[in-house]
């Protein structure tokens, strides 16, 4: 299969999932963001706003002057309301 196959079934593109999860208004934000440094896949640090996340993925992002750490529980198909956004991850205290 082709990447692009793949893609949003086994992993999606980190600023995809971002705006997905309405992190940020728009996609180039959330592209903005991952390329500031403000965002780590499991502790290790990414500018790559392309990077794969997967289901199980912990991302930290340092978002609005606060740190928050969630657990990726699904990946989007796509971008919808506020309520299937929260479903898409779990905050870890």
């Amino acid at each position: 299969m082709a990447g692009a196959e793949l893609e949003d079934r086994d992993w999606q593109r980190l600023d995809k999932w971002l705006w997905c999860a309405r992190f940020m208004k728009a996609r180039s934000d959330c592209a903005g963001l991952v390329g500031e440094g403000a965002v780590r896949i499991n502790r290790q640090p990414t500018d790559k706003a392309h990077a794969r996340l997967r289901i199980g993925d912990v991302l930290t992002v340092a978002i609005r002057g606060e740190v928050r750490v969630m657990r990726v529980l699904a990946l989007a198909a796509r971008r919808g309301p506020a309520a299937a956004a929260r479903t898409l991850y779990e905050e870890i205290a």
